[in-house]
């Protein structure tokens, strides 16, 4: 398929987006301006082509028109190319094979056409009218209902031809500013849970910059950090990072710019935005939440399991405590306020699974905690007097005497 405006982007070293968030933005922006393709390569072929069009138009002056009115002819016959070709760089590989074949099968069917009406007694202006009509008709018709059709083309019948084609589309992942600040898609992507093409969109990262720019520390650390994040993420080998610098004017939220830009590329979007995952489901574009696959990571703890937690702080029923396992899970613990700062065993009660996520119950045994600690060591009793001491060798010592009344 073929991407508009969308480049390979790697960072420039020595860019810190702590010392300038502006110029790691910038960089990461102008970084899509390094390869033959871009927009000022495309922006020189188009000017080149329309000066040819424009001199060819003066020079050859159609319809014996005027020198000045030929070459206005020819700009807009330039123009009206560009655009053309801007909307067929959008267009997938198989819609523009649909609309070839259709194309051409259209004025196949007009020559046969034109033919018929060679034989007929109809004037010859007549003819020529009615043998033009039918030309542009059926060429009308068979690129329009060939490129809604094309994508019904088996592409695996052709033999895989366009197999790489399909891999490649399938595998754009188009990334929210959301998940980007979060921070944890580099750590997913670092472990090769996340390949193929990783799209940045310029408008998600123009408001990264706006975020890094903010009066608000809080959102100018989050901002920094999503840079940070992006830095990361185009430093890793297995990725094929893209700067994507198409644009929605006409829309004005960034969550349906996003949305349109899967539909664009055919790509999945990567977020952890509730509402964006919603709205992208039921516009039939597949969605990576990073919430949901933290949330089937968690590990799966069975009621009648123990488990071994640290007390951080007092529930709100009575007698409660709180405590958090590694992935942040909070488990609810009874009878255990007054085990706060202090890891105990406890046996898993149930488990509930909300919208927020996983919820673990347990319960505290004081009993069983007290009944598992070691006997501590019997004191010597000093009433009992002096023990007896092997003396070495194996032979005892010599109990002292006592005098026993009645005798000398």
């Amino acid at each position: 398929m073929q991407r508009s405006s969308s480049v390979s982007a790697r960072p420039a070293p020595g860019v810190s987006p702590e010392q300038n968030p502006q110029k790691a933005a910038v960089t990461l922006s102008r970084a899509a301006h390094d390869s033959v393709g871009t927009f000022w390569d495309m922006l020189a072929i188009r000017l080149i082509f329309t000066a040819v069009c424009v001199g060819a138009g003066y020079h050859f002056r159609p319809f014996s028109l005027s020198r000045e009115y030929a070459s206005s002819a020819g700009l807009l016959f330039a123009i009206a190319v560009i655009l053309f070709e801007v909307r067929l760089r959008r267009a997938s590989l198989r819609r523009l094979i649909g609309a070839v074949t259709g194309s051409i099968l259209g004025i196949l069917g007009a020559y046969l056409t034109s033919l018929i009406f060679t034989h007929t007694s109809m004037p010859e202006s007549t003819r020529s009218f009615l043998s033009l009509a039918v030309f542009l008709v059926m060429a009308y018709i068979g690129l329009i209902i060939g490129a809604n059709k094309g994508d019904m083309l088996n592409l695996q019948a052709l033999g895989g031809l366009f197999g790489s084609e399909r891999s490649a589309k399938h595998s754009f992942k188009v990334l929210d500013t959301s998940v980007i600040i979060d921070g944890r898609v580099a750590d997913i992507a670092d472990a090769q849970f996340l390949d193929g093409t990783v799209i940045i969109p310029q408008f998600v990262l123009h408001e990264l910059q706006l975020v890094a720019d903010s009066a608000d520390p809080l959102k100018r650390q989050r901002g920094r950090r999503g840079l940070e994040v992006l830095q990361r993420i185009q430093k890793m080998a297995h990725l094929d990072v893209q700067i994507a610098e198409d644009e929605f004017p006409q829309i004005a939220e960034v969550d349906m710019k996003l949305i349109e830009l899967a539909k664009r590329y055919n790509a999945k979007i990567v977020t952890n935005d509730f509402n964006l995952n919603k709205v992208a489901t039921l516009q039939g574009i597949d969605i990576l939440n990073v919430n949901q696959l933290a949330n089937a990571l968690k590990p799966v703890v069975l009621p009648g399991e123990t488990m071994r937690v640290f007390i951080l702080r007092e529930g709100k029923e009575y007698n409660q405590g709180v405590a958090y396992l590694d992935d942040g899970t909070m488990v609810v613990v009874d009878s255990a306020r007054k085990m706060i700062n202090k890891t105990v065993d406890i046996t898993v009660t149930s488990v509930h699974q909300t919208t927020a996520g996983k919820m673990i119950f347990g319960r505290y045994d004081e009993r069983g905690e007290q009944a598992s600690r070691p006997a501590p060591p019997a004191a010597p009793d000093a009433a009992a007097g002096p023990r007896s001491v092997d003396a070495p060798g194996g032979e005892r010592s010599p109990r002292p005497l006592y005098p026993e009344p009645g005798r000398s």
